[in-house]
């Protein structure tokens, strides 16, 4: 496949189809296992904070490490095919572990197994993560044809979101029931999920083909290489934003079902809320792509961050509402607009990073996709664990209860992590990006002067 041709749907398809068994799971890890801790194995938020933290620790080492060594891999089956394969093994096995303690555990015993489920699940997930997102950034090197494959991955990754929160309504339902056996639901469910997912990584695997050309052309350090990532201004500049943007989206992720349960009041909407979210997140990726080509990915990703904070900032209002039907209007119209924003920087994001790495390759010779990707999954997995950690020791110090009313000061503290705080720092985020300049006309000239490059080694290597 030529680098700037059309990438054909099949491969569109192969490529997007494992991001729905991902959707699926990180969507259900996100959402509910701090409230299936919490409320139904009774395991202190501030502990499961410190166990989410923990996790974000340990991705300091993983992830680079992940990153590096997919770059540097050469086998038959190409630098990232391997390791996708690889991790649906440990994918499936953590993730089984996290919604299957046996019951017999202690608590002690209970706080250490999801200590280590939890931790594993997050590490296997960057064996998948980091080679995939690499992978989307290779198939074309095409400036607006990787809005269309992350997109396509975006849109899949969505579904698979959306497919959990049908997993998400029977659950909660399950809490409400009489008869309701929440613990015996999460095991099937997560039997089932694991089953699937390794048959989309197994078909992906099958299906796709990387660009030999790619291989071995690595020669760097691991410290090197991840110097060459905080050198490159264009990638130090994304981070930021990066960091940013998801240190206000993973309070987000974390709040949604309790914000649901104690502010709402309406704790079986919870999916159809998130719905309203989801829907329009991946029925939206259409309309981005034309609107990028037009106006460019830098300034409707700067749109898409300043309607995301809005969206959220103002769900802030919920607590001052008198009756539950005005709130789940409010939060349903804000969720709304906040996933069709979402739809916007799933799919520009991994399309900017790509163009991103481009200018690494101008400056180095190489190609660090594993690198640059790695640095990315790592600055919003620490997001997320620096929240999960504030929001649990929030919740534990404004006098969060499980399973009872809550009073104003532990709604207020809610809402604010959950509205005000996104806000800010999405508002933040845009500002800092207005200032990013690669865009369509720099990335083409780099592009040709790249393809010069190229051409040139191939008739020295013709010649020799």
């Amino acid at each position: 496949m030529s680098s700037t041709s059309r990438v054909p749907w099949r491969t569109v398809i192969a490529y997007g189809a494992p991001a729905t068994g991902a959707g699926y799971m990180y969507l259900l890890m996100s959402l509910y296992m701090m409230k299936f801790a919490t409320d139904i194995l009774l395991i202190a938020p501030a502990v499961m904070g410190i166990i989410y933290s923990a996790s974000r620790i340990w991705d300091a080492v993983s992830d680079p490490l992940v990153g590096y060594l997919s770059d540097r891999t050469t086998t038959r089956m190409g630098r990232r095919r391997t390791w996708i394969l690889a991790s649906f093994v440990p994918i499936a096995a953590t993730f089984y572990m996290v919604f299957a303690p046996p019951a017999s555990l202690s608590s002690s015993g209970l706080i250490a197994w999801t200590a280590v489920a939890v931790i594993g699940f997050y590490s296997a997930m960057t064996l998948f993560f980091v080679p995939h997102l690499s992978l989307g950034a290779e198939l074309s090197d095409d400036y607006h044809e990787r809005s269309r494959m992350f997109g396509a991955r975006h849109a899949a990754y969505i579904i698979g979101s959306i497919l959990s929160l049908v997993s998400l309504y029977f659950l909660i339902n399950a809490e409400f029931a009489e008869d309701g056996d929440v613990r015996g639901l999460a095991q099937e469910l997560g039997l089932l999920s694991v089953i699937v997912m390794s048959g989309l990584v197994i078909f992906a695997v099958l299906r796709l083909r990387e660009r030999p050309e790619f291989q071995g052309r690595v020669q760097a350090s691991p410290v090197q290489a991840f110097r060459d990532v905080w050198g490159n201004p264009h990638a130090r500049l994304l981070l930021i934003v990066t960091f940013i943007e998801h240190v206000g989206s993973s309070a987000i992720a974390a709040l949604t079902l309790y914000v649901t349960h104690y502010v709402v009041g309406a704790p079986t909407w919870a999916p159809f809320i998130i719905f309203a979210y989801m829907l329009p997140s991946s029925a939206s990726v259409p309309m981005w792509v034309p609107l990028s080509r037009r106006f460019g990915k830098i300034k409707v990703w700067m749109g898409g961050m300043i309607l995301t904070g809005l969206s959220f900032g103002a769900m802030f209002l919920l607590p001052f509402f008198d009756d539950v039907t005005t709130r789940l209007v409010w939060i349903i119209v804000c969720a709304f607009f906040a996933g069709l924003a979402n739809g916007c920087g799933g799919t520009m994001g991994p399309s900017v990073q790509g163009d991103v790495i481009d200018y690494d390759e101008h400056l180095t010779g190489e190609r660090k996709e594993g690198a640059y990707f790695a640095a990315w999954n790592f600055v919003q997995k620490g997001a997320l664990g620096l929240m999960l950690l504030l929001t649990g020791f929030v919740l534990e110090f404004s006098g969060f209860v499980p399973n009872v009313e809550q009073t104003m000061t532990v709604k207020m503290a809610m809402v604010t992590l959950y509205g005000m705080f996104p806000l800010v720092c999405y508002a933040i985020g845009a500002y800092l990006f207005s200032k990013f300049t690669l865009d369509e006309t720099a990335h083409a000239e780099i592009r040709r002067s790249l393809d010069v490059k190229n051409a040139g080694k191939s008739s020295q290597g013709a010649s020799a």
